[in-house]
């Protein structure tokens, strides 16, 4: 399975880049399951993500083909 991925603000300076396409070995995977995939550890707390443009949470199914963004809270005044 491939999924789109995309890290917006600080994810996208932390991690030192926009973004990547994943190959996955499985098709079962969740929001929360693919960053511990991609990132070998849990997802940051507080961590929110999109699914094909819709919000989603670390719950949230992924599957083939699938766009998922990756972004810190956000804050504003």
């Amino acid at each position: 399975m491939t999924v789109h991925v995309h890290y917006f603000a600080r994810l996208r300076e932390e991690l030192g880049r926009p973004g990547e396409e994943a190959e996955l070995p499985a098709d079962d995977l969740t929001v929360g399951g693919l960053w511990q995939h991609l990132h070998h550890e849990a997802p940051p707390a507080r961590l929110m993500a999109a699914v094909n443009q819709e919000q989603a949470t670390l719950e949230t199914p992924v599957h083939d083909g699938d766009e998922v963004a990756y972004f810190p809270p956000v804050t504003g005044g």
